[in-house]
C-alpha cells in the first residue's frame, strides 16, 4: 500500500509511525512549506515532495491513499478531492469544522467506495480496548449516561495562530478536543442524538498565562473560540451525556476522561496529566465498578503504557481495514453524528436555548 501525506505537522509522524509498522510505504509529503517538508521527508525517508495536494495526485498515479494532516479549514475540500481521486483516506480530528462539511465528506466516501477514517486515536489506547471487550461481553450491560471529559487548566495551544481561528478551526476546546465525546459514544455505540444544551465560555482567551506547550507559535490573528464548554445530550432512546471541554478553566490538573454508567456495571478511562503536560504525576488508569457477590467491588484492569495514547495503533488500523479486511476503528456514519452534535453544542450556547434534532 502506498500513501502520501498532506502536511508535515507534529500529527503527521504518528501517521508515518503506523502507516510504516502495518507495512505501507509512504512515499510522498506534500506541504505549502518547502523547508518543513524537504525536513520531514528526509527524517523519514520520503521519497517525494509536493507543494499541495493536486501536484502530488498529478505526479503520484500509483498512490492508494492520502492522510490529511491540516488545518481543519482544509480537511473537507482536500478528503473530498483526493476522494474524487479514488484514494482512501486517513483524516486528522476533527473530522470537519461542521456538520454540514461533514456530510460532504460522508456521501463523496459513499459515492467513490473508498475507504475513510479519522484520527480518533483514543479509541485505540489500551485502556479503550480493554473497556471494549468487557462492554461487548456485555459485563457492564445498558451504558445508560457517560461522562466525557478533556479539561486544561492552562493550555490554549498558540494566540492567533489558527487553533484560535474560527474560520480555520470551526471552534476551541469543543472542536480541538472531542475524542472523549467520541469515546464515550463509541462505548454507549453511538447513539441517535435528541437534544443539547450547552453553555461555553471565553474567560482567559490571549492571557499568555493560560498559553499551553501545544500547536503553532503565536500569531497576530484572531482569537475568537471559546475556552471552555459545559454541556448535556440526550438520546433517543432515553440515554444521557454530559460534556465538559476547557482549554482554560480553574481546574487542579490536565484531566482526559470518560466515565460511564451501565445496568450491570460503570466504567471509567482516564489519563491524568502532570501540571505542565507529562511528568512524574502523569498516569493512566482503567477501572470497572460492579458488584460480586454482595458486594461491591472495584476491578483495576491492567493494561501496557502507551505514550502515543493510540495514535500510531489508529494509523495501522487504517492500513490494516483495507489491507486485511480489518473493521474499521471509526466511521464516516459516526463522524457525521458527532459533527451533529458539536454544531448543536454552538447553536445553544449562542441562543441560550436546547437544541432539539428533527
Amino acid at each position: 500500500m502506498n500513501i502520501g501525506i498532506v502536511g508535515a505537522g507534529g500529527m503527521a509522524a504518528y501517521h508515518v509511525k503506523g502507516f510504516q509498522k502495518a507495512g505501507a510505504v509512504v512515499s510522498a509529503v506534500a506541504d505549502s512549506n518547502a523547508e518543513r517538508a524537504r525536513l520531514f521527508a528526509e527524517h523519514w525517508g520520503i521519497q517525494s515532495i509536493y507543494p499541495n495536494l493536486e501536484a502530488m495526485l498529478g505526479q503520484e498515479p500509483g498512490l492508494d491513499a492520502v492522510s490529511i494532516v491540516t488545518p481543519n479549514k482544509f480537511h473537507a475540500p482536500l478528503t473530498v478531492q483526493a476522494l474524487e481521486a479514488g484514494k482512501h483516506v486517513y483524516c486528522e480530528k476533527p473530522p470537519a469544522r461542521n456538520a454540514q462539511e461533514m456530510l460532504g465528506m460522508y456521501e463523496a466516501a459513499k459515492r467513490t467506495g473508498k475507504h475513510l477514517m479519522f484520527g480518533f486515536n483514543n479509541r485505540c489506547r489500551p485502556e479503550s480496548q480493554a473497556i471494549y471487550r468487557y462492554l461487548e461481553n456485555g459485563d457492564a450491560g445498558r451504558i445508560n449516561s457517560a461522562q466525557a471529559t478533556w479539561i486544561r487548566r492552562s493550555g490554549i495551544p498558540g494566540f492567533g495562530g489558527w487553533f484560535t481561528d474560527k474560520e480555520l478551526s470551526g471552534g476551541g476546546p469543543v472542536i480541538d478536543l472531542l475524542h472523549m465525546i467520541d469515546l464515550a459514544l463509541s462505548f454507549m455505540g453511538y447513539p441517535e442524538p435528541k437534544a443539547v444544551l450547552a453553555v461555553t465560555f471565553n474567560d482567559f482567551m490571549g492571557n499568555a498565562s493560560f498559553k499551553g506547550p501545544w500547536g503553532i507559535a503565536d500569531g497576530n490573528g484572531n482569537t475568537n473560540v471559546e475556552t471552555a464548554c459545559h454541556a448535556m445530550v440526550t438520546f433517543r432512546d432515553g440515554r444521557c451525556l454530559t460534556i465538559r471541554n476547557s482549554w482554560a478553566e480553574m481546574n487542579e490538573r490536565e484531566v482526559v476522561s470518560v466515565t460511564f454508567q451501565g445496568s450491570k456495571a460503570g466504567g471509567k478511562v482516564e489519563r491524568l496529566f502532570g501540571i505542565d503536560g507529562v511528568d512524574e504525576t502523569s498516569c493512566d488508569t482503567v477501572m470497572l465498578f460492579t458488584e460480586e457477590y454482595g458486594r461491591q467491588v472495584n476491578r483495576e484492569i491492567l493494561v501496557e503504557k502507551d505514550e502515543t495514547m493510540g495514535r500510531v495503533a489508529n494509523a495501522v488500523n487504517f492500513v490494516q481495514s483495507i489491507t486485511k479486511g480489518e473493521k474499521p476503528m471509526n466511521t464516516p456514519a459516526e463522524a457525521l453524528i458527532l459533527m451533529r452534535i458539536t454544531d448543536a453544542i454552538y447553536t445553544s450556547s449562542e441562543t441560550g436555548e436546547c437544541v432539539r434534532f428533527a
